[in-house]
């Protein structure tokens, strides 16, 4: 790897740390600095985990049919070094790998960015042996009505996403983007498999540009990686709500502070923190937009238990509440764009808040 220039190395040195407070901005004032996008993008997050198991052909199929700018591919390799889209290398619940006697012996325990998991875990596989299982839904109890589809799918590789998006864009006559984020990048580093030389790879085969493809991780190690790959393609910072990058010295509080954004713009167009980051008193959005970055805010899932308390309908927490109001108040904050599991409502609420007489429409 190339000798990384000072200034995209500071996030990753030894006690790194940004001092400077973010002062919440009166919402006037905030609003008048940095105008409301004109059209926020709405990212189908592992496809519409909302409606379809994730990660399937069938999700990123809805969330493009219900109008998602982009799909999200979670990546993590292969025994043979193919990248495919789990959300985690761990894979017991989203396929049905524990009903093949086959693979029993192969269940282990391993540390994982420091946890102990027990499991399967896709870097134990070939592709081959992969291809054999199939998905289904993670949050059976939640998600109940998704487990029709349940061994109906395949595990994709990113190059099927890719193919897949393409496809889906030429159908609908639209250009749809491919999201790939790199998952536990220095894990799979540290045991030969690492994620950035495989998805640059995909990536000029098939010659991506910025208008098709979109890089993230929560490692900015990993992005500095893909940078020094000159791919020219946008890059992601996904920013967690405690603790920090693993391997990284830098916690997401100081990452998120004005110095913290101003690093993360050497290097990354966007930054991706928790819905919850973005709200007031939060001064985040506009201290983003003030270091040149645009927001995409996640993960919005419509069922009671993962919506502001307010905004929640019923009792049950696997009822749906106001989803439509947590997408307007983020709309109106000013959010470049939303991560969902439910695509169509994004972009039902999109409409909506654009009908209603945004700032830009």
């Amino acid at each position: 790897m190339p000798a990384m220039p000072r200034r995209r190395s500071i996030l990753l040195a030894a006690g790194a740390a940004t001092t400077a407070a973010a002062t919440a901005l009166p919402a006037a004032a905030s609003e008048h600095q940095h105008p409301h996008p004109a059209r926020p993008l709405v990212i189908g997050h592992r496809g519409s985990a909302g409606w379809r198991p994730e990660h399937t052909a069938a999700a990123y199929t809805f969330a493009v049919q219900a109008g998602a700018d982009w799909i999200e591919p979670d990546l993590v390799p292969t025994k043979d070094h193919v990248l495919v889209v789990r959300h985690e290398n761990e894979i017991s619940q989203t396929t049905d790998i524990a009903k093949h006697p086959e693979f029993a012996v192969r269940r282990t325990t391993k540390t994982v960015d420091g946890r102990a998991v027990t499991g399967w875990f896709t870097e134990d596989f070939t592709l081959a042996e992969l291809k054999t299982l199939r998905a289904v839904e993670r949050l059976p109890l939640i998600r109940n009505r998704n487990t029709v589809f349940d061994g109906t799918q395949q595990i994709m590789t990113f190059q099927e996403v890719v193919d897949l998006a393409r496809a889906l864009s030429k159908r609908y006559g639209r250009r749809v983007a491919v999201f790939p984020e790199t998952k536990h990048p220095t894990y799979f580093r540290s045991i030969g498999l690492p994620l950035e030389p495989e998805l640059v790879r995909v990536v000029r085969r098939n010659r991506l540009g910025a208008g098709e493809c979109v890089i993230q991780s929560f490692e900015p190690s990993s992005l500095l990686r893909v940078a020094d790959a000159r791919l020219r393609l946008p890059l992601w910072q996904a920013l967690g709500t405690t603790g920090g990058p693993y391997g990284h010295t830098t916690t997401y509080a100081q990452m998120m502070k004005p110095d913290g954004l101003r690093e993360i713009a050497e290097y990354a167009d966007w930054i991706g923190p928790d819905k919850s980051s973005v709200v007031a008193p939060s001064a985040l959005l506009a201290d983003a937009h003030t270091a040149g970055l645009k927001v995409g805010a996640y993960t919005f899932r419509a069922e009671n238990q993962f919506l502001p308390a307010a905004l929640r309908r019923g009792t049950n927490p696997n009822d749906f509440g106001d989803a439509f109001g947590e997408y307007a108040l983020h709309y109106g904050l000013g959010v470049d764009a939303v991560v969902t599991d439910f695509p169509d409502l994004a972009v039902i609420a999109r409409d909506q808040w654009a009908a209603a007489g945004s700032p830009e429409s």
